[in-house]
């Protein structure tokens, strides 16, 4: 019954998905959509890697930014124009999962708070290097082709093209975490050392998640690319954009699927919003997100859908425990046939 409920509810969350832009026809209403996809997407796939071996990562944008420009820089050298732009959304995925690799094998060698920093180091390193290099287009980035849609179908195809990938991922993350894969990334999560004992290969499983994060990250990066229709050392290496996933699957909850996509349909259109207020000009709008941070570590550290679930329990369970403790199975001992009569300590009265 439950499976069943889950399984409506799911679909009844497609369906409206699917129904938003054309209720909503608004250009600018439905870019809210297109963004808080793009931001859905990359938070998934921050999870599969992150959320399952519990290695933090602070440098998803590196695949995010080098998804972009390498669906620039193909389009710019091959002559490729209109929606045949769509068509290197692939090849930005293969660009994402090989940088993964060696990205990996130097980050993936230290643990814990090192791996942050150091994932920090090469995210920079990469900045760097798309300000500098004469291919990056430099300080100037790069422009995408142009695409002949007009303003209410561009927006629309776009959310459609988002949709796609955050159902996508999603599929892949669930794949994952029902698979024996899955499985030992949640085994190195808890102790990897002990994992390694019981035969986990944990170097080659970690990179491989990696490497499929990589993959997602650099081709929904592709697609932000496309839609914006330009990228720039500072917004496709954008530092905000890694603290930005963190918050998301920490607000909506740090190992869960689903949290990671609540936790991206809530920041983004937020911030989205916050950016067209005045009263939040400048950089208001960061401060007031990274208090929203901090309360949510303070006081929801494992954020809405896992302390949601379980108020529902309680609810639900009247407050009995959720799980009847185990009693002993098989019959009752069998009383005595015979019984003594007791033993007076005092004499006869």
């Amino acid at each position: 019954m439950e499976t069943l409920v889950k399984g409506g509810g799911l679909i009844v969350l497609l369906v409206l998905a699917v129904l938003y832009p054309q209720v909503f026809t608004n250009p600018a209403v439905t870019n809210y959509g297109v963004l808080a996809l793009i931001f859905a997407t990359a938070a998934v796939a921050w999870h599969i890697f992150s959320g399952n071996t519990g290695y933090i990562s602070l440098g998803q944008a590196v695949f995010y930014g080098s998804g972009a420009y390498a669906m620039g820089i193909a389009a710019r050298d091959w002559h490729i124009q209109g929606t045949g732009v769509f068509e290197l959304i692939p090849l930005s995925g293969a660009v994402g999962a090989v940088i993964a690799i060696p990205f990996g094998l130097i980050a993936l060698r230290v643990r814990r708070h090192t791996f942050i920093v150091v994932t920090i180091a090469i995210f920079f390193i990469f900045q760097l290097m798309a300000f500098n290099f004469w291919f990056t287009g430099g300080s100037s980035g790069l422009g995408s082709p142009f695409l002949s849609w007009a303003p209410v179908p561009y927006n629309q195809n776009f959310y459609y093209i988002a949709l796609a990938f955050t159902v996508g991922s999603v599929i892949v993350a669930w794949l994952i975490g029902r698979s024996r894969f899955g499985l030992q990334l949640r085994a190195i999560r808890d102790d990897e050392d002990r994992a390694r004992g019981l035969g986990v290969k944990a170097m080659r499983v970690k990179l491989a998640a990696f490497a499929i994060s990589g993959a997602l990250t650099a081709m929904i990066g592709a697609v932000w690319f496309y839609y914006l229709n330009q990228v720039e050392p500072q917004t496709g290496f954008n530092p905000l954009f890694d603290l930005t996933l963190v918050l998301m699957v920490f607000l909506g909850g740090y190992g869960s699927i689903s949290g990671a996509v609540l936790g991206a349909l809530i920041i983004e259109p937020l911030t989205l919003w916050m950016n067209t207020q005045p009263a939040f000009s400048g950089s208001i709008s960061e401060v007031i997100i990274g208090a929203v941070f901090l309360l949510v570590v303070l006081f929801m550290p494992r954020g809405i859908v896992p302390t949601g679930g379980e108020f529902i329990t309680k609810i639900r369970t009247k407050g009995r425990p959720a799980v009847i403790p185990a009693t002993t199975v098989g019959p009752a001992p069998a009383a005595p046939l015979h019984s003594d009569p007791p033993v007076s300590s005092g004499g006869a009265r």
